[in-house]
């Protein structure tokens, strides 16, 4: 009588484990969850190429292109689990907006990045295949486009200046005929002398420090790349 018990418990258990992976994958499949990862990867490293050639930053960061693979493979399995579960997709939305990131963004185009990310991940996850490549690849053709034909300016650089205050009005005129756009940002007189600040943007790789430099009373000449938003 112990061994039918026990034989029972065993095969209840196991019908419930049946039941239970069964019920589990009655709308999702390992091979769609497959499907999706594999698509979310190509499509990650799609978004993360175009970050990278587009990017006109001062610091390429190759951990930010990783983690707009990563944000697209960790939405895609989210929203499949969540598409079909009204109370599950209600608690994650709950849980998600007690997360706060600390990590700052330092140009805004990242935020566009991981917003993208995002979006591509939400499309796969509800397994809207066609439509996540034709918007991944469209975005990609305008982000080419506005980088490369539309929105391209030259490189922007801090110059800044030792110099004796006599030597000014030369400064001055060699910054005309040389720089087309520029701007003084900051000067300071002292006793020793003066300094001068400028952001200028370059077209090609002049040779500014040089020119600064056979100047009579330029002590010294610093060029620094720096990255600053349009207008500003």
């Amino acid at each position: 009588m112990l061994d039918n018990l026990n034989t029972n418990t065993i095969a209840n258990g196991a019908n419930g484990l049946s039941a239970y992976f069964a019920e589990q994958f009655a709308s999702l499949t390992p091979a769609k969850v497959l499907v999706a990862l594999a698509l979310g990867f190509v499509v990650g490293l799609v978004i993360a190429l175009v970050y990278k050639k587009c990017y006109r930053g001062v610091l390429y960061s190759p951990s930010f292109a990783m983690t707009l693979v990563m944000l697209t493979l960790i939405t895609t399995p989210v929203v499949m689990c969540i598409k079909s579960d009204l109370s599950l997709s209600m608690g994650m939305v709950g849980a998600l907006s007690i997360v706060r990131f600390r990590t700052a963004v330092k140009d805004p185009m990242d935020t566009a990045y991981m917003f993208w990310a995002l979006t591509m991940g939400i499309l796969l996850g509800a397994e809207l295949y066609v439509i996540a490549l034709v918007v991944v690849l469209g975005i990609a053709v305008v982000l080419f486009m506005m980088t490369f034909i539309k929105f391209t300016n030259p490189n922007a650089f801090l110059l800044v200046l030792h110099y004796d205050e006599e030597a000014e009005y030369d400064i001055t005129q060699q910054l005309r005929r040389m720089v087309k756009q520029r701007r003084l940002r900051s000067k300071t007189v002292t006793r020793a002398g003066a300094e001068m600040t400028f952001e200028v943007r370059l077209d090609n790789k002049q040779d500014l420090v040089a020119a600064m430099l056979n100047i009579d009373g330029v002590h010294d000449a610093t060029l620094v790349a720096c990255q600053t938003e349009a207008g500003a």
